[in-house]
């Protein structure tokens, strides 16, 4: 039996690549997100991996998540065949509420791989992937595409998609050849929500505030909206009230990232990428500088924080042990390529 998930008149963190980790999610979530999706994982990766519990992966973490989002939690597969869609289904089934497939990232990697973008060009493949999906994989299924060149050419494709059973679908208002600098079609939304009226449309690009929500709703009645770069700049635009200072908001993703042992490499990405509009405050220079926890803790005054996490926090302790041993395992495959390679010039 398939479970049950509502996209109407919600409000979304989107999918986003590194950023959208665990930590971000569950700030999204107290900051009064609606749904959070995971980043893109193609998935032949998340096939290969294995599960563990309580931050005892010692090898490269694909995704984590936590009982606390399951309920809210969208796993969005990176794919271009519905066998492998559907076993990568199954493999997060016990983890999450929904499946999206990604039909939108326009990036290299993707398109050759036929992912991505790649499918808005062959929608008899990307057809075939929803249905197994939706016949199958006993959640509920989404995706999230691009526009195409003209409006009539993009309803076609929402209504093939529509067609497969799909419980939502959420359209990023610019092509797959437009950069965010590019503004976003927002005229694209009412034409399509008056066509597609089986499904929840979600709206997607050029979301920076709540009063941009407000607008597009009036303009279009748009069922539902995901939020991207506003989020990754500062999540708490989920907030019904006014947005928090982003040092506030800084602070507070340290701490939920050492409460749920965040792997420190993505911590310190996704704290830059927060800093992405606001790269003269004081603080971001050490930022770029600081090469673990205890760094960024002594340039927030986190330091009994920390203290405390290291101490306490089981989760904690255990990434960083593993974070040692493959700090450990790479330096000792370093070493052993610069012996072999030694020999041989001594030979």
């Amino acid at each position: 039996m398939t479970s049950t998930i509502d996209y109407k008149n919600k409000i979304i963190l989107a999918p986003m690549v590194r950023v959208g980790t665990l930590p971000l999610r569950l700030l999204a979530l107290e900051f009064g997100a609606d749904l959070v999706y995971s980043p893109e994982i193609v998935d032949k990766r998340i096939i290969a991996s294995k599960r563990h519990f309580d931050g005892n992966a010692t090898n490269t973490i694909n995704f984590r998540s936590h009982p606390i989002e399951k309920s809210k939690l969208i796993f969005q597969v990176g794919t271009s065949d519905p066998d492998l869609a559907l076993q990568a289904a199954l493999k997060v089934k016990q983890d999450v509420s929904g499946i999206d497939v990604n039909c939108g990232c326009p990036k290299k990697f993707s398109i050759q791989g036929g992912m991505g973008a790649a499918l808005l060009s062959n929608p008899e493949k990307l057809k075939s992937i929803l249905t197994n999906l939706v016949q199958n994989s006993g959640l509920p299924v989404t995706c999230k595409i691009r526009i195409l060149q003209t409006k009539e050419q993009t309803l076609e494709l929402c209504k093939m998609i529509e067609s497969t059973g799909v419980k939502a679908m959420a359209i990023h208002c610019r092509t797959k050849d437009e950069r965010p600098r590019q503004p976003g079609h927002w005229n694209i939304f009412k034409y399509i929500v008056e066509n597609i009226t089986s499904i929840p449309i979600i709206a997607n690009g050029d979301l920076f505030q709540r009063s941009d929500i407000i607008k597009l709703k009036e303009m279009s009645n748009v069922s539902s909206f995901m939020i991207a770069r506003a989020a990754q700049y500062n999540v708490s635009i989920f907030r019904k009230e006014e947005s928090l200072p982003l040092i506030e908001v800084v602070t507070k993703y340290i701490k939920k990232a050492i409460d749920v042992g965040n792997n420190w490499p993505n911590t310190k990405y996704t704290l830059t990428q927060m800093y992405a509009e606001c790269s003269k405050e004081p603080e971001y220079k050490d930022l770029v500088k600081s090469k673990s926890y205890e760094d960024v803790c002594k340039i927030y005054d986190l330091e009994p924080y920390l203290q405390n996490a290291m101490t306490t926090n089981g989760i904690f302790k255990n990434v960083l042990l593993g974070q040692s041993k493959n700090l450990k395992r790479k330096q000792d495959e370093i070493n052993t390529v610069a012996n072999s390679e030694k020999k041989k010039r001594e030979a």
